[in-house]
């Protein structure tokens, strides 16, 4: 990914599973067609878990898994379609090319990627990038806007977390 300007930031402590998983559902009113949401953190940070809040609030009912293996997870959620990445198998950020999944990123997508970095300079402009630390016993979640998109996704996120 390309240096991206920073329009506002937000940190968050999460407890727990459960407390990641709100955080997801906090973040799900603010996410429109088009947008690019980044996970980065390391293995076992809740990036999953913070993905399976957001489905979950956007009605999602069925199971939410890593595309660890798969590489993407894909679910249609009325007529919005929510692509899951998972770029943690790459070697080399050129894979990319090979994929086929920049015809995913479209105005009727919300596309969700975990691992970014695998993939540096390869993604459209990312709206929201979210990073996962853990701090003992649970994880902090900083969230940073890059687009007004992301910014107004940011501000729902704010109101719904109160």
């Amino acid at each position: 990914m390309k240096d991206a300007t920073i329009i506002e930031a937000l940190q968050r402590y999460l407890s727990d599973a459960e407390s990641t998983l709100r955080a997801g559902a906090a973040l799900a009113p603010g996410l429109r067609g088009g947008m690019i949401i980044t996970l980065s953190g390391e293995l076992g940070a809740g990036k999953t878990t913070l993905v399976r809040g957001m489905l979950r609030r956007l009605g999602w009912a069925g199971a939410v898994k890593s595309p660890s293996y798969a590489l993407l997870e894909h679910y249609l959620i009325s007529s919005l379609y929510f692509y899951h990445f998972d770029f943690y198998r790459f070697n080399d950020s050129s894979e990319w090319d090979t994929t086929g999944f920049a015809e995913y990123f479209r105005r009727d997508a919300i596309c969700v990627i975990e691992w970014p970095e695998r993939i540096a300079g390869r993604l459209p402009p990312v709206d929201v990038a979210a990073v996962l630390t853990h701090a003992a016993p649970g994880r902090t979640l900083m969230l940073q806007a890059r687009t007004q998109a992301g910014k107004a996704c940011l501000a729902a996120y704010s109101a719904a977390i109160v």
